[in-house]
């Protein structure tokens, strides 16, 4: 295999699995995909609070950047919907989201959402003013092909918007570090390795900008965002499994009142890229 940046060949890295570039710092992987079992309703229940902050900072953000006169806006992958209601203030909004169930809830709350894929639930020759995929891209085996559909579907000075994981991020390097110990639980858990939609992808700004521009794309802005926040952490804790009654409490309160302010100090397990179309 070769790195899909640098065309460098790819070493294996903390796991059969893992995949890691030498030349690039991109990190690549082979999963097998789960089966379906609730895990999105469990990340809602967990992550909602802060979801809906972050996808209020990205509408702010998305508004700066782009076009003054960008109007029309498509969520790729738009799930419970929480994006399409923050942007919905500042845009004409659309969201595309191959879960039927997923697609069916969101459009009950009077939310513009079609049920399929992007670019095929799209009519031909569709476009829009800008394009946004939180925590999308990153799952996407050939991301590529979805960067050049992005590039397609943009009016002209269209802008693109990508929310997706870091691997510049403390709690990602800390889950290396621990796996090169054999303790591989949290590695796994940050690629969501068997979970029903794994990651294929870890980017830093850097070798993510350097991929994107490529297909056309200019760089407009990058910032991070926060992975946890006080409010919500004990459902965040439960997002991957059962808590040991004894134990959660202890970590629970480790995360609050050490973890919490050291990961201020470092770089966040979240980044956002807003670029331009050439």
């Amino acid at each position: 295999m070769t790195c899909i940046i640098c065309y460098a060949p790819l070493k294996t890295g903390l796991s059969g699995w893992h995949r890691t570039c030498p030349g690039c710092a991109y990190e690549g992987a082979a999963h097998c995909v789960a089966p379906a079992s609730g895990a999105e309703d469990m990340r809602e229940a967990s992550l909602n609070a802060l979801r809906q902050d972050n996808c209020r900072t990205i509408v702010a953000l998305t508004r700066q950047f782009a076009a003054p006169r960008a109007n029309t806006l498509l969520d790729v992958g738009s799930a419970h919907g929480w994006f399409l209601e923050a942007a919905s203030c500042a845009f004409d909004v659309l969201g595309v989201e191959p879960d039927e169930v997923l697609a069916r809830q969101a459009a009950a709350r009077g939310l513009p959402v079609r049920i399929g894929y992007f670019p095929q639930a799209l009519a031909d020759g569709e476009q829009f003013d800008i394009i946004v995929l939180n925590e999308v891209i990153e799952h996407i085996p050939d991301i590529r092909a979805a960067l050049r559909d992005c590039h397609q579907r943009l009016s002209p000075d269209g802008t693109l918007v990508l929310n997706l994981p870091s691997s510049r991020g403390l709690c990602y390097r800390l889950s290396k570090l621990f796996a090169r110990f054999g303790l591989h639980g949290p590695f796994d858990r940050l690629w969501q390795k068997d979970m029903p939609s794994p990651h294929a992808h870890y980017f830093n700004p850097s070798n993510l900008t350097r991929l994107v521009e490529r297909e056309g794309f200019a760089l407009r802005h990058s910032t991070e965002l926060a992975i946890v926040k006080k409010e919500g952490m004990w459902r965040w804790m439960t997002v991957f499994g059962r808590l040991h009654p004894f134990k959660a409490p202890l970590r629970y309160l480790a995360m609050r009142w050490a973890l919490l302010p050291l990961m201020r100090l470092f770089p966040s397990d979240i980044m956002v890229c807003i670029y331009r179309k050439r």
